[in-house]
């Protein structure tokens, strides 16, 4: 095995050999995609709790006809018993709103949402799907009417007293085949909530696990990439590299060892993160190839960073607080932890000083907009700048440390 490829190989080795570093390459990045992805607000998943808090038939009927109503309109929609369990379940979390059935002659509904107004789009949804509950009731009574005076009519002109309940049985069989034969012809209304930002039209498109697990990507791609710099102080304490040196083993083939070492932890973390959540959590990664050449380059800047923390860092201890500090701040600053689009444009120009904001940019380019490779290259080209210039640092100080060494 060529001596470059084999000092990668042991590197990972290493990395993956320590118990610690295993919950954060394998366990916390999922946990997190899960996190963010409950948080999301979906309105395809929005629940919606309706309860009749009022007396009378009328009532009760409404509130059935919003839950039919808001189901035909893609919402989870469920009726309730009494308000008080209503209200349990919007404040623990079960329902995104309830809606109260005040009256219905006149019509008086209440939401009730978990502190604070409900989501402007599914406000709209629910009082869309109200709306056709009225309409529906009043086309029913409209039919239930018109269906009854044809019985009276011809009751009257026979000249017999039918029983009252066969009648009654009967009007109630013919409204309700009325009512089947005119939804049978009705063409179906659709209603499409759209926000005139494009960016929130962007967010809505997107699975509830999709923009979570762009940022955990790059988040502990870099995060457990720089954590690996100190087996390189290891390396240098414990005399490893003297004993590398002293095999028919270059100093060049040692510094790409060293340098693609610190890569391959890079690609395992951005293949495992974007196979894992695509397989459990069904996240669209969009051209998955164009994505991992965005996180390749991603990687190599990682690794540069990690090999001037190697180097400059004397104890293993130090270097892991700088490596957690630099990365958890690089990425809440990066976009990676806050979507860009929500910073204010000051921190927004700021963020492109780092590499995660353009990875970031890069990623939702592809994710959200079906980009391709043409549309990300200013991006990979800022990326793949900066990666020439730290591991060009992070080499020429790895040299002149093993130029001690001997």
């Amino acid at each position: 095995m060529n001596a470059v490829v084999a000092i990668a190989v042991h590197e990972l080795k290493r990395f993956l050999a320590d118990r610690f570093n295993l919950f954060f390459v394998f366990v916390l990045p999922m946990i997190l995609v899960v996190v963010l992805g409950l948080q999301a607000t979906s309105q395809a998943a929005s629940s919606v709790g309706v309860v009749d808090g009022a007396e009378g038939s009328e009532a009760a009927t409404l509130a059935a006809v919003i839950v039919d109503q808001l189901d035909a309109a893609g919402l989870e929609a469920t009726a309730y018993p009494d308000e008080e369990e209503l209200g349990d379940a919007v404040t623990e979390g079960a329902l995104d709103v309830g809606v109260v059935v005040r009256s219905a002659a006149p019509a008086e509904l209440e939401m009730v949402a978990p502190g604070e107004p409900a989501p402007p789009g599914l406000d709209q949804l629910i009082r869309g799907a109200v709306d056709a509950a009225f309409v529906e009731l009043g086309r029913r009574q409209l039919l239930t009417e018109a269906v009854e005076g044809a019985a009276s009519d011809g009751s009257s002109a026979d000249g017999t007293s039918a029983d009252a309940s066969s009648a009654d049985a009967s009007s109630t069989a013919e409204v309700v085949a009325a009512l089947e034969r005119a939804e049978a012809q009705r063409d179906p209304v659709t209603v499409d909530v759209r926000s005139a930002d494009p960016v929130m039209q962007e967010f809505a498109s997107m699975g509830r696990f999709d923009i979570g697990a762009g940022g955990q990507l790059l988040l502990f791609v870099f995060l457990n990439t720089l954590t690996a710099a100190s087996a390189t102080i290891q390396a240098r304490r414990s005399g490893a590299l003297r004993r590398v040196m002293a095999a028919p083993v270059n100093a060049r083939q040692v510094v790409a060892g060293q340098a693609l070492g610190r890569f391959v932890v890079a690609a395992f973390q951005g293949i495992y993160i974007m196979a894992a959540s695509s397989l459990l959590f069904g996240v669209d990664w969009g051209n998955i190839v164009v994505v991992s050449v965005v996180v390749a380059v991603f990687g190599l800047v990682a690794a540069g960073v990690a090999m001037l923390i190697g180097v400059l860092m004397d104890s293993e201890g130090v270097a892991s607080g700088v490596a957690v500090g630099a990365g958890l701040i690089l990425a809440a600053v990066g976009g990676s932890m806050v979507p860009l689009e929500f910073f204010p444009d000051t921190m927004r120009r700021f963020a492109y000083l780092t590499p995660h904001a353009w990875g970031y940019e890069a990623i939702a380019e592809v994710q959200r907009r079906g980009g391709g490779l043409v549309d990300v290259l200013p991006q990979i080209g800022v990326l793949a700048g900066m990666a020439a210039v730290v591991l060009a640092l992070g080499t020429w100080a790895l040299r002149r440390s093993l130029g001690r060494v001997m």
